[in-house]
Order: C-alpha cells, then sequence, then structure tokens
C-alpha cells in the first residue's frame, strides 16, 4: 500500500483529525475544510481528514460527515477517517472515506482509559470492522499508542509493543503506526523497540507516530530512517496531543519533518510554500483556542 522506495518517504498527515481533537474551543466546520483543502495543495497523497467518533467522547469531531463533505477532493489524495467501531465504520463508508484507521493500545492502562476496555476487548471489536472494510475494499490502517510509555502505568516492555503490533497486522491492517503518545521515547528507547520489532516484521510495515513534547521526535525519525523506515505521521503546525493522555500535547511539526527527511536525501512530494498557507490556517486556529 503506497509502499516507498529508498529514496522516497511518506508524510501522513494527520493534523485535521489528531491535531484538532484535544482543542478545547470547537474550531468552526468551515476552518476545518480551509485547513484540508490547504494541505491537499501542498503535495500530501494521505490526510487524516476526521474522525466518527461519539461526540460524547470527541466533540470537536462532531462535524464529521459535514468535513467530508465540504473538502474539495483531490484524485490523488487519499482522504482517511478514523473508527472506532462498526458504526463508526458505517459513517465513514456512506461519507466516502478513502482508507479508514483503527486504534489500539500497547499499554492496558491506557487502553482502558482511552478505549474503555483491553486490549483484547479493543481487537475484538474491531473484526467486524476490518470484515467490512475488506468487503467495501477500503484499507485499513492501524494505531497503536503508548509504544514506549503509558501515562498511567511507565515504560512499556518492546515485546508487548510487538505483540499487539503483529495482531493488527495479521487482522488485516496494511501498516501499524507506532505512536509515541505522551513523547517519553528517545533515539535510545526507539532502537530498543526497533531491535524487537524488526526481528519479527518487515519496517515497510511500520510508520512512525512522535509526540514532540521533549524535543525529541526528530532524533526518533532520524533513527527510524536509519533502520529502513519511510512513512512518518506529522501535524501541521505541530498542532495536537491526546485528550486522555496527560501531558501528550505537541504532534511533530510537519514543516520540521519534511526539513529533516529531505536533508537525509529522502523525497517526500511536499511543497513547503505552498504548506505555508496550511500552517497560517493552523496558526490561527492555536490563536483563537489559547
Amino acid at each position: 500500500m503506497n509502499r516507498q522506495t529508498d529514496d522516497a518517504a511518506m508524510i501522513f498527515e494527520v493534523g485535521p483529525r489528531d491535531g484538532l481533537q484535544s482543542l478545547s474551543l470547537e474550531v468552526p466546520t468551515q476552518e476545518k475544510i480551509r485547513l484540508v483543502n490547504a494541505l491537499a495543495q501542498s503535495g500530501f497523497t494521505k490526510i487524516e481528514t476526521t474522525s466518527f467518533v461519539s461526540p460524547k467522547w470527541v466533540p470537536q469531531l462532531k462535524d464529521a460527515a459535514q468535513v467530508m463533505q465540504g473538502i474539495l477532493r483531490k484524485p490523488d489524495v487519499r482522504y482517511t477517517v478514523l473508527t472506532p467501531n462498526l458504526r463508526g465504520f458505517e459513517h465513514a463508508l456512506k461519507a466516502g472515506a478513502d482508507e479508514i484507521a483503527i486504534f489500539a493500545s500497547a499499554s492496558e492502562a491506557f487502553s482502558r482509559a482511552n478505549l474503555n476496555c483491553s486490549i483484547d476487548e479493543s481487537l475484538e471489536r474491531f473484526e467486524p470492522v476490518l470484515e467490512q472494510a475488506r468487503i467495501a475494499g477500503l484499507p485499513v490502517r492501524g494505531y497503536l499508542s503508548a509504544v514506549i510509555a503509558c501515562p498511567f502505568e511507565g515504560a512499556v516492555a518492546p515485546a508487548q509493543v510487538c505483540d499487539v503490533a503483529a495482531r493488527l497486522l495479521q487482522m488485516g491492517c496494511y501498516e501499524v503506526s507506532l505512536g509515541d503518545t505522551i513523547g517519553a521515547g528517545n533515539r535510545e528507547t526507539m532502537a530498543a523497540l526497533l531491535d524487537v520489532l524488526l526481528d519479527t516484521m518487515s519496517a515497510d510495515l511500520l510508520a512512525g507516530h512522535f509526540h514532540d513534547t521533549h524535543g525529541t521526535a526528530l532524533e526518533m525519525i532520524r533513527h527510524c530512517v536509519e533502520r529502513g523506515m519511510r512513512t512518518f505521521d506529522s501535524s501541521v503546525g505541530g498542532l495536537g496531543g491526546c485528550p486522555y493522555a496527560p501531558g501528550s500535547s505537541g504532534n511533530v511539526a510537519t514543516g520540521a519533518v519534511v526539513t529533516l527527511l529531505e536533508a537525509m536525501g529522502l523525497r517526500t512530494g511536499i511543497d513547503l510554500a505552498a504548506l505555508k498557507a496550511a500552517e497560517t490556517i493552523a496558526a490561527s486556529i492555536l490563536r483563537d483556542a489559547a
């Protein structure tokens, strides 16, 4: 699924969903649409546009259907949607999502805080979603949170991360995005995790999703590239965080990731000049939310 050549990298833009979900101020629907459209003009081929979750849990994304209906779709862009369950999947399918994502945790405590169920229960919940996605012909991406540390139980064992990642792949996810949800990782902890993961799975089945809480996200991305990974999530203007993870604010900024990867000799296809327009919209949203 869009596997990268040795000199190319995929940047998966998550700002419109993961970037906005934790903001307390309600962002107007038209601003979300403007942001997605500006990102589409910047060269991204995958944009995580919204999520069909209960407004009770994530009120910021209650306008998911309106956002999907309002965007100006480009044929070379996959507009992806996060879906927590079969009901969310059905809404995403009706809204015309090009791809869906499911999300699990490598930490039992974080799974219960974020999903209100155990890891095993969460994976069972996703089975019908994956089955319906296969029937509909939609690719499914798996998110795996707390791969370095959990805000409730501390360090997470690489073997536990490996087990859940392998189960997501076996269930039918084409890729697993490794989330350092609270930005606790660094080059050394990422190296220890990849030592275990790459023993059992290929680097091209993995993506990096790092929060820059302590300024370590770019060094982690650099190490991942050195180990063969070529797909990384980022958020325009550094928007984001998880509402269920204390201290998680600050997804790594897209512009910084583009600059790093291209300095390392990888093609991203992102037009930094065009990205400025999206960054301006993101900055305006942040100012309003401050």
